[in-house]
């Protein structure tokens, strides 16, 4: 949890003299889930109450775990997604007991062709059993986060959405299945480019009215926040400040996404860039 970088610790303190919350990824990664159909289920909870006292006890605040579902003929399974929000809100109960904020992350993949409706409907029914889950392992609500995907039709879909449906198909899913006590929720950007993740927090954002938004609507991007960054950077010393400048405009831009103030005005050098992998994993 502490490393070295160049001649430099890098650790808890360090962070915390600069404002920033340190915390960590718990979960082990996904391992195939026995009688489906290539679905997975995520491991880790063994041994995890041991851990996140580590975790805790060496300045992390948060932690977060990643559980995937993926959209297909017949998926995905009700097993599969039953698994997947049982160990979701097991892994969350057992942060809080350990002192740290759990990062309840559902990702619903956007590989496939499958619809916007119907990435509506399965984002539904895996939200609804997260929550089951939760309440049915004591947790703390007000005491965790969502780290859901956006409501978006899949990446072969030939029927693109415009970030306005988006917006309706994802406060709707939400406001069906998350309880009001959650404190927010901080979208992942899930292989959509810099600026389609900007533009359709964004519309969230301005989406209906607060009654429907309970929550603080924000973002936890990965590769919509570090492909500008690392297109600047390209492991370069003298490209440092540049690739500094992309984070700070990417940041800006999801800041004022946030507010439903972002007018599609900040430029990057791989903003439009479609950042898809299929079946992502890390």
């Amino acid at each position: 949890y502490q490393r070295r970088a160049r001649e430099a610790v890098v650790s808890t303190q360090s962070t915390g003299e600069h404002n920033i919350i340190p915390g960590i990824k718990v979960d082990k990664g996904v391992v195939p889930l026995p009688g489906t159909d290539g679905e997975t289920v995520t491991q880790g909870i063994d041994g995890l109450g041991e851990r996140c006292a580590k975790y805790k006890a060496g300045g992390a605040q948060f932690a977060k775990w990643r559980a995937v579902l993926k959209i297909s003929d017949n998926g995905p399974s009700e097993l599969a997604i039953q698994e997947n929000a049982y160990t979701l809100a097991r892994y969350a109960t057992i942060c809080q007991q350990h002192g740290l904020v759990p990062i309840v992350e559902p990702e619903v993949l956007c590989d496939g062709t499958h619809t916007l409706e119907r990435c509506q409907e399965v984002s539904e029914r895996v939200f609804a059993a997260v929550y089951k889950a939760c309440l049915d392992h004591n947790l703390y609500l007000e005491g965790s986060l969502l780290k859901p995907n956006m409501v978006t039709p899949g990446m072969q879909c030939p029927v693109k959405a415009t970030p306005e449906q988006v917006a309706c198909a994802t406060v709707t899913a939400l406001s069906r299945t998350v309880p009001p006590a959650v404190v927010g929720v901080t979208f992942l950007s899930g292989g959509q480019s810099e600026e389609a993740a900007s533009q359709n927090l964004n519309a969230i954002n301005n989406f209906g009215d607060k009654a429907r938004k309970p929550w603080a609507l924000s973002f936890s991007y990965g590769r919509a926040l570090q492909a500008s960054v690392l297109k600047a950077w390209q492991g370069k010393p003298e490209n440092v400040p540049a690739a500094q400048n992309e984070l700070r405009k990417r940041a800006y831009a999801n800041h004022m996404a946030c507010l439903g103030k972002y007018h599609g005005d900040i430029e990057g050098a791989s903003a439009g860039d479609s950042l898809f992998i299929a079946n992502h994993q890390y």
